[in-house]
């Protein structure tokens, strides 16, 4: 199982606040290119958002399902890429005096890929893992640097 950890110059619900939002998930997930929809109780336990994966003219389009919602705790998801397979995402937030650190769980369950030996494919799910938790930071804090939610951050905070 790939685990990714980074530190997040905001609070939980910030990040919480981002994975809210179906619509910005190709924002922060490396390899998601486009949506194409998101359900309305989205993130709702059972629901799903419609994406497409990969450069045109070759998408692949596929879905995410959340399996739990504890926001600002806890978030897990299983995402669909089919011919490569499905995997659980587990995302975990927990307050930092510096912001929160968030740490992103990862490993196939179901196609081709469960079969691939972990020391193969853990390095390479980090590395895009550590790309997809600096996008999320980039949303989480922007919108709280720009007072998108309950509170505000300093730009001292921000490290600026």
């Amino acid at each position: 199982m790939a685990r990714t950890t980074r530190l997040l110059h905001c609070p939980p619900e910030a990040v919480f606040a981002v994975l809210a939002d179906g619509w910005t998930y190709p924002s922060w997930v490396v390899g998601a290119s486009r949506m194409r929809a998101v359900d309305e109780n989205w993130p709702e336990p059972g629901s799903r958002i419609f994406h497409s994966v990969g450069v045109w003219p070759a998408l692949i389009d596929d879905e995410t399902e959340v399996t739990e919602w504890d926001a600002p705790h806890r978030a897990a998801f299983i995402a669909r890429g089919w011919p490569i397979g499905e995997a659980r995402i587990v995302i975990e937030v927990r307050p930092h005096r510096d912001g929160c650190v968030v740490r992103m769980h990862e490993y196939a369950v179901r196609g081709p890929m469960q079969y691939v030996p972990s020391v193969l494919t853990d390095p390479l799910i980090d590395l895009r893992n550590r790309e997809a938790l600096h996008r999320l930071g980039y949303l989480a804090e922007g919108q709280w640097a720009n007072d998108e939610t309950d509170e505000r951050s300093t730009p001292d905070d921000r490290g600026e």
